[in-house]
């Protein structure tokens, strides 16, 4: 081989050993899974915020200045799932009843989920955006807040997609650092989900597309846990 020659790339396959069913990828998976649950459950929420206070003042302040410099121009991304042999009407039941107080269940579904539940102001978030820890709220949720999105390009047609939720994403000062529109329209066999967010517009095209994976990552498991529920 010569200096400039690239090697083989290394592959480790399991031959032999557990008896389960999974490849090291899904071994691994679910020891991180185990050891993120251990450590939410023995920190508590106020011990997490605690942790996480530096990072959340300084995600907060870059959500606010890119907010400040977009003067209220928004810049949109959709990440569109397709479930099989679970109807919308059964996810999104399984979701009020998750957001009504299962904790557990809503910070299960994605490693960077930290607090979700509500105070004072409202439903409080504290997840990461982008690279970017952050802690917001949630205000207006569901099919009465949609008059800010009603000439969205990325609002779908009535007959398609009937169920439609949207909210302004806010700081605790008020201060508006995004928009989220989620829609479900069933299929023949289950339904699709059209998940989209709105940052503003001078934030890094970077924040978008993490926040895109995000929802991929977050709405899967969901949606996997709606139907273990349902059986």
């Amino acid at each position: 081989m010569t200096d400039t020659q690239t090697p083989p790339p290394v592959t480790v396959t399991l031959a032999a050993g557990p008896t389960g069913t999974g490849s090291i990828d899904d071994f691994e998976l679910f020891y991180a899974r185990r050891a993120l649950g251990r450590f939410r459950t023995l920190l508590g929420r106020q011990g997490l915020l605690d942790l996480l206070a530096a990072d959340i003042e300084q995600g907060n302040a870059v959500l606010r200045e890119s907010a400040r410099t977009s003067d209220g121009a928004f810049k949109a991304g959709t990440t569109v799932l397709e479930t099989k042999g679970l109807a919308s009407g059964e996810f999104l039941a399984w979701m009020d009843q998750a957001f009504a107080g299962d904790e557990r269940a809503l910070l299960a579904a994605h490693p960077e989920h930290y607090v979700m539940g509500t105070d004072e102001i409202g439903a409080r978030v504290v997840e990461n955006i982008g690279p970017h820890v952050a802690d917001f709220y949630m205000g207006g949720w569901g099919t009465d807040a949609l008059a800010w999105a009603e000439d969205a390009d990325e609002l779908r047609p009535e007959a398609e997609f009937p169920r439609k939720m949207s909210s302004n994403l806010f700081l605790a000062d008020g201060t508006v650092v995004g928009r989220a529109l989620i829609q479900f329209g069933d299929t023949a066999d289950g339904f699709t989900a059209d998940l989209t967010v709105y940052f503003p517009r001078t934030c890094p095209d970077e924040v978008l597309e993490h926040h895109l994976r995000h929802y991929a990552v977050e709405f899967r498991n969901w949606i996997v846990a709606a139907a273990a529920a349902r059986a």
